[in-house]
């Protein structure tokens, strides 16, 4: 039996429910079908083994599949799961119910099959009666009388025979035999619901699933869930049904009808709020690891009530599906919910997060997904779980459709230009007929010929209508040749265009371009081959190298592999650690710098290659997407042999790689190697590897000698010991294998468009492994080279855009290998920059301007291209056409005719014509045109005229546009009155023509405005005479409404001598382009009254005399070109203006921009000057002073410059004869002008004074100096420092400081470091009062800079200071004390100036001697010496610094005073019984040293109040007077202690106790009593004598 998914395997009730054997093979076929489809409530489960239970005790005979099946979809309303949870609760109750009823009804074993039968059609008007509880209780009435009900979310197909037969009264022994009825078994498609719902439907749904919840818990009784999945196209099982069992039915409908009645009658009594719980994760969603292309799908079940939504994030992101369609499904099957993801990429590791959310909370789970990146080609079909689209077709046409499919593509991408870094788009309108819905077509995009898929480089789209491709982030990778491919079925279209990418801006200058096309190759355990393409850029100085980085996927730290660049363009890269991804990156190194990094390269797997040919059959393990590493039991004591095919596989000057294949003798227990290597021709081998061994058949060996010849063997060792070495190489000489290659040769360049050149050239001989070749351009005689291409590019010949029309360029190519770029060819010879010349397209729309009974008038549009030049005229063809056949064609005419518009001659009189034009030009004559439309020649006899020709537009701008036509060749009868000119979109429809005017122009040109920019127009004119208008013209060809880069407009000038032009610039002309001007849209034939002047891209009309002869519009065609055209109108106010512009110029003034003026220069000089607006080269100037001209000299310094208008004099100073007035006078050709400065009175005294101050203080500042004189400020610490800022400092400058001409001593000498010198005064008080004064000298000379600091200059430094000390005062403190209670605040310092005031409840203190204030140091303090209630209230200690007072307040109420009070209540009593306590005063030495035999006095004086007891002790015991030793206590505090005649018996520790109510004191004495040396040997002798 197959295994249960695995969301099933946690819910044990599974089994239970499933175990009947009766019915195993139903919930194995349930298993296969369904596999991870379906979702099991608990609930539902337990009720399904309940009614199985039932159906078991009746079924004592033969249960057959089909009415197992049948039973597993009829006894459960939960059959269609969506009509389960969402439609409705009741089918759950009465299901259950039913299933009893059915049982009941079952009276044998025969019987239960075709009773299943019946309660399978029973429980489908169930499931449709609880679709309709969903809509309403008539819809649900409904549904009990109409079995037609569908629901629109469950797709039903009824069976096409009747529903019900006609009943029939047949015989007793026939009620049991079937009757043509059919039950149709029906299966639903779920319908998912992804994140959190709005739509008013999702919302009913869910209104109706929280009913259906509530209903199944209040009952009690449930129904289990056996879901049957099945194909796309719904299957119909009919089932025959006897009369007995559908007259059952209708018994149990009634019954059943009742029951439900009564139950929601019960429901509207329960209270739905008990049952509302907040979301849980029954089953979290799991990590994956998978490869790329794999689809990968996340589980998790959730429960709570309301039922929870589920939200999928990606890194924190809501997943949009709609924003990526096709790549994320997000499924819900009630509580199972699901997210998939197709196709995994690269960019699809990310952490995932599935958010729950209802009204009572909201949890998240977290699941990982890791995509890895396989080297290689994968098989497709293995790694792609998902659904394969097969194609479109298979060279087979849809039947019934037309044999082939026409693709056309409109608005297509053209030449593309991007830079590194930037975003490009590429995109194409499609156009497919016929147009079939239901075939769509493929969208393919290929690079250089290869397909290229989506990844996070490249991003595509499919509209329906139009094709885009989008670069992320273009990289040199990117360019080349993008193709567009249009498949349908077996018929496909391209279109192709070049994307050409620049280098990104270098970091630093000169520094060459990135590398590009990096990839992986040779692939092994612990080492990769990395190769890379060489930029073409070299940033002006030769590469000389490439620095080669990796990383490891995952993260973001970079490693560089090489410690010296590398020349060759492939570098081996060992030491990867095996079973981790890498990804790869190179940069270019010059002398200038480094270039940017490359594009990073595709991951690729440190994995032998036979564990990756393994995971390429077998990618993953089932399931998780894990992969599946076996390894075989080892087996010990197995020594490898020698390796063998060992070979140099590339060698060069850098490096050597070696290749072997593992020995055959190995075990079964994995080897690693040691390379050793020897100079040929010796035997001394050293072994290369020395530490550590390697794992890969492949090994690069660094470090080798340039020149030198090697030979090189390889040993195998494993746990049981190192082999044999192999055979040793061949020997192998370091150098580089592979040569540059030679240069290219014959450079042919070959016009190709106005814009492009087609580059030809030939191979270099002996050319070994090419990547492709680089070619550059320059403009001759420029000598600067540009890259034409970015990346190499195959073959020898290349087609280089963006090229400047008309220029000449030379080029050059080179060709790429590993080894490096080869030499430049020679140059190319110039070519100048042209389109090919060819004949030109046909002509098209011929229509007939006039017909005659002989002859007729055509006229024809100009072919759309012109085949690189002008047109030389046309030849007109035809033929008769008698009975639909047509005859052989004719020539009209021999010479070509210039007009579009000809007469044929001597025509057949009702004959009926066809016509074909060809154009010719310089490279021959075109391709005729498609037949015309069949015109009989006959006598036009209408009265209104025929249709006008020749209509064009120019001038089209983004608004407007200007159209043109020529007069009908057949007016009618009458003269022609005027035209109408009419327009519509391009794409509207023919009812949509409108009349741009509403009277006749007499004109044969107008300019129509009101455009909308980007719209496609079409237009067409009409011309009227008295009978009327006439037939339209041709309709113009669409023009769009813009306005187009680079677009000129004629531009009128007024030269310096008033001649007026109008001038005209084009840099789009192609070698034979010309300036037409006309006047009015017609040519300009009389020269009498204007001049045309033509130089290259520029044409002047000069008016000789303008005047009103003049007055109209003036326009300018240039001939060949994509309808460069511009026009410029002169009316008679335009006229006004230019004339007196033009007179003006004839008699011009030099325009000022500022009069004279004068000014002091930093040395005191004196500078008089004046700007005119404009001077030419030969403007002077003339200075007058006091009506005399003075001249350049030394005292006077003049100077004009013509560039900027300026024109100045400068004095070196001022003298009282220099008083006066000044003038300059300016003439520039014909123009003139002056301007004076009167320099009178005290005017000019206070510009000498200003000037000689100036002077003074430039040679002050040219030695050391003051740039900011001598201030102060406070610090924070509340000192005071002087400071001045200096300039022109050496190191040889002193400064010295001054106080009241009195050195001050600084201790240490100031550097001058910051250009600041300071001098700190701490405590800054009154004492410091006085004048400071800084100088500065050294060699040069000496400044000074003094500031007094006394009168008001000290006060406001000292309302500084206390300001400063006032903002430091700490807040008020309470502190209790002996006395009383003490307010406190510290400051920095505390200065005599700063004034304190105290406020007690806003009254001012007065102090007294219980209450008083003072400071301590660094304390301001009020002292409240035995306080009182009076006292508590709010305190205030108020700084004044001489302009603000600064507060800090304090409470002294409530808690905060009883506390104090408290305090300061028992400081006062430890202080009374401290003062009067028993102590001892003095008197009492601590040691008394006394010869034997001495009297001894001690005396003290003790006090205490009362008077203390007084007690001694003796050795620490009580001790009296006797009569060697005399204690007397006098006075109360007299103390005296006598031993007449001490002895050694009195020596020891003496304490004297002083005693009373407060407290008890003990001085201590110690004795010594000691014998002399004398006495003590007559004593010893004297007891020797006794003895």
């Amino acid at each position: 039996m197959m295994s249960l998914p695995f969301y099933q395997r946690h819910h044990d009730h599974y089994d239970r429910a499933y175990r009947h054997k009766a019915l195993q093979s139903t919930v194995s076929q349930y298993q296969k079908e369904t596999k991870s489809k379906s979702a099991v409530y608990a609930q539902g489960s337990t009720a399904y083994a309940r009614g199985s239970a039932a159906y078991r005790h009746a079924s004592a005979a033969d249960f057959s599949l089909e009415s197992s099946a049948a039973y597993s979809r009829g006894s459960s309303a939960y059959d269609l799961e969506s009509a389960a949870y969402s439609y409705g609760s009741t089918a759950y109750d009465h299901s259950a119910a039913q299933s009893k009823r059915s049982a009941a009804y079952s009276l044998d074993s025969e019987a239960l099959s075709k009773s299943s039968a019946a309660y399978s059609h029973g429980s489908e008007s169930i499931n449709k009666l609880a679709a309709a509880y969903r809509l309403g209780s008539e819809a649900y009435s409904l549904g009990l009388k109409d079995s037609n009900l569908m629901i629109e979310d469950q797709s039903y197909k009824m069976s096409p025979k009747a529903k019900r037969a006609k009943q029939n009264l047949i015989s007793e022994d026939k009620e049991n035999e079937a009757i043509d009825y059919s039950v149709p078994i029906f299966t639903g498609r779920e319908v998912s619901v992804s994140g959190i719902t709005d739509t008013e439907e999702e919302r009913i749904k869910e209104s109706a699933a929280y009913v259906a919840r509530r209903n199944l818990f209040a009952t009690g009784e449930g129904v289990s869930v056996s879901k049957v999945a099945k194909s796309s196209s719904e299957e119909e099982r009919h089932e025959k049904k006897s009369r007995k069992v559908a007259i059952r039915e209708s018994a149990e409908r009634v019954a059943l009808k009742k029951t439900l009645e009564d139950t929601q009658a019960f429901h509207k009594k329960l209270n739905q709020d008990k049952l509302l719980h907040p979301p849980e994760f029954i089953i979290k969603p799991r990590s994956h690891t998978v490869w790329e292309k794999q689809n990968v799908k996340f589980h998790c079940t959730v429960a709570g009530w309301p039922e929870p939504r589920v939200t999928w994030y990606k890194n924190n992101v809501p997943i949009d599906v709609q924003t990526h369609p096709g790549k994320y499904t997000i499924e819900n099957r009630y509580g199972l919910h699901s997210l998939e993801i197709s196709t995994c990429d690269f960019d699809d590791t990310a952490q995932y997060r599935a958010s729950a959310m209802n009204v009572k909370g909201e949890i998240s789970a977290y699941a990982s997904l890791v995509v890895k990146r396989y080297k290689g080609d994968l098989d497709a079909s293995l790694l792609h779980a998902g659904t394969v689209s097969m194609p479109l077709s298979l060279g087979v046409t849809p039947h019934g459709y037309a044999s082939r499919f026409e693709i056309s593509f409109v608005d297509k991408f053209d030449v593309a230009f991007g830079r590194e870094g930037e975003t490009m788009s590429l995109g194409c309108t499609v156009v497919i007929s016929p147009d079939i819905k239901r075939f769509k077509p493929d969208i393919e995009w290929y690079r250089n010929g290869v397909l290229i898929t989506p990844s996070k480089w490249v991003q595509m789209h499919w509209t329906g209508e139009r094709a885009s491709l989008t670069l992320t982030h273009a990289n040199k990778e990117d360019e080349g040749l993008y193709t567009l491919r249009v498949v349908m079925g077996e018929y496909y279209e391209e279109y192709s265009g070049y994307v050409f990418v620049r280098d990104a801006d270098a970091e630093i200058p000169g520094a060459p371009g990135a590398p590009l096309d990096v990839q992986c190759l040779d692939a092994n355990k612990d080492y990769v081959i990395v190769s890379w393409k060489q930029p073409a850029v070299d940033g002006g100085n030769p590469i000389l190298g490439y620095f080669i980085d990796r990383c490891e996927v995952g993260t973001t730290h970079w490693t560089q592999c090489n410690e010296t660049p590398v020349k060759f363009a492939r570098f081996p890269v060992t030491g990867l650690i095996e079973g981790r991804s890498y990804i790869f990156r190179v940069r270019a190194v010059n002398k200038a710098g480094i270039s940017l990094p490359s594009r990073v390269s595709e991951p690729v797997a440190a994995l032998d290659p036979a564990d990756r040919a393994r995971l390429r059959s077998h990618p993953s393990a089932p399931w998780t997407g894990q992969i599946i590493v076996t390894e075989e039991e080892p087996a010990e004591g197995v020594v490898p042999g020698p390796p063998t095919d060992l070979q140099v596989i590339e060698a060069t000057k850098n490096y050597v790689v070696l290749s072997w294949k593992p020995p055959g003798q190995r075990g079964h227990e994995g080897i690693m190697y040691f390379v050793e290597k020897c100079v040929a021709g010796t035997e001394e081998w050293q072994r290369v590897n020395t530490e550590i061994p390697v794992k890969s058949p492949r090994f690069a060996v660094f470090d080798l000698a340039e020149g030198k010849s090697y030979c090189f063997r390889v040993r195998c060792c494993n746990s049981a010991g190192i082999g044999e070495p192999s055979e040793a190489t061949e020997a192998t000489v370091v150098d580089d294998k592979l040569d540059i290659p030679k240069l290219p040769g014959r450079i042919m360049p070959t016009r190709n468009t106005d814009t492009s050149v087609v580059v030809t050239w030939t191979e270099p001989p002996d050319a070994k492994e090419l990547v492709g070749y680089y070619i550059e351009s320059s403009v001759v005689g420029s000598g600067r080279w540009e890259p034409c291409n970015n990346n190499p590019v195959k073959g020898t010949r290349f087609i280089c855009h963006g090229l400047t029309n008309g220029e000449k360029y030379i080029f050059r190519v080179r060709a790429v290998n590993a080894a490096g770029l080869s030499e430049f060819s020679q140059d190319s010879e110039p070519i100048e920059v042209q389109a090919a010349i060819a004949a030109p397209s046909p002509p098209y729309d011929i229509t007939v301007l006039e017909s005659v009974r002989d002859s007729m008038v055509l006229g024809w549009k100009q072919p759309k291209v012109t085949g690189g030049t002008e047109i030389t005229g046309y030849y007109v063809n035809y033929r008769e056409v008698i009975g639909g056949v047509p005859g052989k064609w004719m020539e009209a005419n021999i010479k070509a005719i210039s007009e579009r518009a000809y007469r044929i001659q001597n025509l057949k009189e009702n004959m009926v014509y066809q016509f074909q034009v060809a154009a010719a030009n310089l490279a021959g004559v075109g391709t005729p045109s498609l037949p015309s439309q069949p015109f009989k020649c006959e006598e036009w006899t209408i009265a209104v005229p025929g249709p006008p020709h020749d209509v064009t537009y120019t001038e089209v701008r983004k608004d407007s546009l200007v159209l043109l036509w020529k007069e009908p060749v057949y007016t009618g009868r009458s003269p022609i009155a005027g035209y109408y000119i009419d327009m519509k979109e391009t794409e509207a429809k023919e009812e949509h023509w409108r009349s741009v005017n509403e009277k006749p122009l007499q004109k044969k040109f107008l300019k129509i405005g009101g455009l909308t920019e980007g719209v496609s127009y079409v237009f067409r004119v009409r011309a009227t005479n008295q009978a009327g208008v006439g037939k339209p013209s041709n309709t113009t060809d669409p023009v769009i409404a813009e306005t187009r880069p680079g677009t000129k407009e004629v531009v009128v000038n007024v030269d310096d001598n008033g001649v007026i032009s109008l001038n005209f610039e084009c840099d789009q002309m192609s070698p034979n382009s010309k300036f037409v001007w006309s006047k009015n849209y017609e040519p300009i034939e009389d020269d009498s009254r204007l001049d045309i002047d033509t130089k290259g891209g520029k044409s002047k009309a000069t008016f000789k005399d303008l005047g009103e002869d003049d007055l109209g519009i003036y326009s300018c065609v240039v001939t060949d070109t994509d309808g460069v055209s511009s026009s410029y109108t002169i009316d008679e106010e335009e006229m006004k203006r230019l004339l007196a512009l033009s007179h003006e110029h004839k008699f011009p003034t030099v325009p000022l921009v500022s009069e004279l003026a004068v000014e002091i220069l930093e040395k005191g000089e004196v500078r008089f000057w004046l700007q005119a607006e404009k001077l030419s080269g030969n403007a002077k100037a003339n200075f007058v002073f006091n009506d005399k001209e003075i001249f350049n000299g030394e005292k006077y310094k003049m100077k004009v410059d013509q560039k900027t208008g300026l024109v100045e004099m400068i004095m070196d100073k001022l003298e009282d004869k220099d008083e006066g007035t000044y003038t300059f006078q300016l003439q520039d050709g014909k123009a003139t002008n002056q301007s004076s400065l009167v320099l009178i009175g005290d005017v000019f005294k206070k510009l000498k004074d200003e000037a000689e101050f100036q002077r003074k203080e430039w040679h002050r500042k040219q030695g050391p100096h003051f740039v900011d004189k001598l201030g102060w400020e406070v610090t924070d610490d509340c000192n005071v420092m002087l400071k001045c800022k200096v300039a022109n400092i050496k190191k040889e400058t002193h400064i010295v400081w001054y106080k009241d001409d009195r050195e001050i001593m600084v201790d240490e000498e100031h550097d001058f470091k910051d250009g600041v010198c300071t001098l700190l005064i701490s405590e800054f008080s009154k004492k410091d009062t006085g004048t400071y004064e800084v100088i500065l000298k050294d060699d040069r000379g000496k400044d000074t800079s003094e500031l007094k600091l006394t009168d008001t200059a000290f006060a406001d430094l000292m309302n500084e200071v206390c300001r400063r000390i006032a903002l430091s005062a700490t807040d008020l403190k309470i502190q209790s004390t002996a006395e009383g209670i003490r307010l406190y605040s510290f400051v920095t310092y505390y200065v005599e100036d700063l004034r304190v005031g105290w406020v007690h409840n806003d009254t001012q203190i007065r102090f007294t001697d219980r209450v008083k204030t003072g400071v301590t140091g660094e304390q301001i303090w009020l002292q409240i010496n035995e306080p009182t209630p009076q006292d508590k209230g709010k305190y205030t200690m108020e700084l004044f610094d001489g302009k603000t007072a600064h507060k800090k307040m304090v409470d002294l109420s409530g808690q905060a005073f009883d506390e104090a009070f408290a305090e300061f209540q028992r400081l006062k009593q430890a202080a009374i019984a401290e003062k009067n306590r028993a102590r001892v005063l003095g008197g009492l030495p601590d040691v008394v040293t006394i010869q034997e035999g001495k009297a001894l006095n001690l005396s003290c004086t003790v006090w205490g109040d009362p008077t203390p007891e007084v007690s001694w002790l003796k050795n620490e015991k009580s001790f009296v007077s006797d009569a060697n030793c005399i204690l007397k206590f006098e006075s109360g505090k007299n103390v005296n202690f006598t031993i007449s005649a001490v002895s050694t018996l009195d020596s020891g520790k003496y304490s004297l106790v002083v005693k009373n109510k407060y407290g008890t004191e003990t001085s201590d004495v110690t004795v010594s009593v000691f014998i002399p040396e004398e006495e003590q040997e007559n004593k010893k002798e004297d007891k020797k004598k006794k003895a």
